[in-house]
């Protein structure tokens, strides 16, 4: 498994930016590969959000990025935001009891 952070400033309207990031959301939960994500938003500078997306490998993750209808997903991001986007390997997770 291969986890994915991206860190969002969102320069645009905030709604905007949640819709088309809902929008993008459902595109790459059609793919293969796809675990789940979460979309966070900060506490204190709510024009801040971070996506951690779950996928199987790195390989999957690539390939839904190198879809031509992702193009339009990433168009339309960039212009509400600007993002840090980076892949991370999982090592260590632990869970209440």
């Amino acid at each position: 498994m291969i986890t994915f952070i991206n860190r969002f400033d969102v320069t645009g309207p905030a709604a905007e930016f949640e819709e088309a990031f809902d929008t993008t959301s459902a595109f790459f939960a059609a793919q293969p590969g796809f675990i789940r994500h979460r979309l966070l938003q900060h506490v204190d500078a709510p024009h801040l959000y971070v996506n951690i997306a779950d996928w199987d490998d790195q390989d999957s993750f690539q390939k839904a990025l190198s879809r031509p209808e992702f193009a339009a997903h990433r168009a339309r991001l960039r212009a509400l935001s600007s993002s840090d986007p980076n892949l991370y390997t999982p090592l260590l997770e632990r869970v209440a009891r």
